[in-house]
């Protein structure tokens, strides 16, 4: 396995961290600590640290989840030294290989809920950012509020000072630095969210709100929140990938992590308590990042979800074999130039269609092997979060609906879980219970359109879209998903 004491005799080809460990403090405190932080967030933070003045930023991550995977990947980062190899491929098959260390610490909070507090509250601590999923911001998509109501919620409201979620750690981590006289820290959100430093605001303010007024306003006042927007396609790694991983670096890493050679990251510059000099390796700061993300993720993001759906239909199981199917190839170019590039308000020096084509290339990638199952899990968070702009201007436009009726319909076609060849794979909802599930079976091929996935355009006349859904239900079912294909 890696360890701090391998870095000295890394194999030909793999680039060790350019700056002494053990000179690194510990500037930010991360939630969630995935494939796709470890391939963005601490990728960006690693070549930081490599720049003069910039060894206050090291990263403490945090694991939420106990149990015997919570404690698995615990004992494996601190067997490491937090250290990992990150393997970047280009489309053409050329790999570089670095062994990232920005990672200077990782913290079970079940196991010990009073160490990350400390961290929390220590002064050195200045951003804490997260990557917990788009669904994982308890946001009740109706009223667009907190939701206060969520058992785990109730807990920690119960028991502050010894909480669970994040919601939890976070707001008690800075009481105690209000109650110290320590300036906040920022509160930065790096999940696939429109606007999601707002989201975290209204999450976190809200959930303070409920505990102490007084806090909640200092937090309001003082703590700030930037919107971001993430781009980097990190498929998972199995046992499989980790082995050819291992086997092409000449490392032996047990935590071995695969991306894409493209990266973007577009912050705020909103930092309340200093922030690293990320735009030395290649972070864009600017006023307002909304038309970024708008074309990120009604581009990428739904092009990814509309593909995803199409190909797991079709047998597929990795996203390049979508794009090297010259229908779903012609779909997903209608869909884009027709549908979402006319409706998207992009920022100035954005050419949409160059984009268009680097979105080909990027999911052509067949070294990244990015799995249909994962593009397509919570995909009941993902369609509205992707979805849900380009749905509602199509509707208030009257925009042809018949390429966008088709992605909903195979959407929900997909979660059904057989293909056309009769084969079952098993779709990731974990948002949504066993009898909205259920409504994907139901004879009435309306009632799925229930789902809460659909509900950011519940509020407009949905007739001719739910009409129109019905009808590519039901030709993907009569004749198959190339067939019903809009023309």
């Amino acid at each position: 396995m890696l360890k701090e004491t391998t870095l000295n005799h890394l194999p030909a080809g793999v680039q060790a961290p350019q700056y002494r460990r053990a000179e690194v403090g510990r500037g930010i405190v991360h939630f969630g600590v995935g494939n796709f932080f470890r391939a963005h967030e601490a990728w960006y933070v690693d070549r930081c640290l490599a720049l003069p003045g910039q060894s206050a930023w090291g990263i403490v991550g945090v694991g939420l989840n106990g149990g015997r995977r919570g404690e698995a990947k615990a004992h494996e980062f601190q067997q490491q030294d937090g250290l990992y190899s990150l393997t970047e491929v280009a489309a053409d098959g050329a790999r570089r290989v670095s062994v990232i260390g920005a990672l200077r610490e990782y913290l079970l909070a079940p196991a010990d809920p009073e160490a990350v507090l400390r961290r929390l509250a220590d002064p050195g601590t200045r951003i804490v950012s997260m990557t917990i999923t788009e669904g994982g911001y308890n946001i009740d998509e109706k009223t667009g509020e907190f939701r206060l109501d969520a058992p785990a919620i109730q807990a920690d409201l119960a028991n502050p000072r010894r909480p669970a979620t994040v919601f939890g750690y976070v707001v008690e981590g800075l009481r105690r630095r209000r109650e110290a006289g320590v300036a906040p820290f920022t509160v930065l959100s790096c999940d696939n969210l429109r606007s999601n430093g707002h989201i975290a605001h209204t999450a976190f303010v809200g959930y303070a709100r409920a505990l102490d007024a007084d806090l909640a306003a200092w937090i309001n006042a003082n703590v700030t929140f930037p919107c971001s927007m993430v781009d980097r396609i990190t498929p998972g790694v199995d046992t499989a990938t980790r082995n050819a991983l291992n086997e092409a670096s000449g490392l032996e890493d047990d935590l071995p992590v695969l991306a894409e050679d493209f990266s973007q990251w577009v912050l705020e510059d909103r930092f309340c308590n200093g922030r690293p000099a990320l735009e030395k390796v290649g972070v864009e700061f600017v006023d307002d990042v909304a038309g970024y993300e708008q074309v990120k993720v009604r581009m990428l993001n739904a092009g990814h979800i509309l593909l995803g759906a199409l190909g797991l239909l079709l047998g597929y199981r990795y996203a390049h074999e979508t794009v090297e199917d010259a229908d779903l190839e012609r779909f997903a170019n209608a869909y884009w130039t027709l549908d979402a590039m006319p409706l998207i308000d992009a920022p100035a020096g954005v050419d949409l269609d160059v984009y268009r084509r680097r979105l080909l290339s990027r999911f052509s990638n067949r070294a990244v092997a990015d799995t249909l199952l994962r593009i397509c899990s919570d995909g009941a968070s993902k369609v509205q979060v992707f979805w849900t702009d380009t749905v509602r201007r199509a509707l208030a436009r009257g925009h042809d609906l018949e390429r966008i009726a088709f992605g909903i319909a195979a959407y929900l076609e997909m979660l059904r879980g057989r293909d056309e060849r009769g084969e079952t794979y098993s779709p990731v909802e974990p948002t949504l219970d066993a009898d909205q599930l259920a409504l994907v079976n139901a004879t009435d091929l309306a009632a799925a359109l229930a789902l809460p996935a659909f509900d950011g355009w519940r509020d407009m006349d949905t007739t001719a879209l739910d009409q129109a859904v019905v009808r590519a239900r039901r030709a993907i079912r009569e004749h198959g998903v190339r067939a019903g294909l809009p023309r």
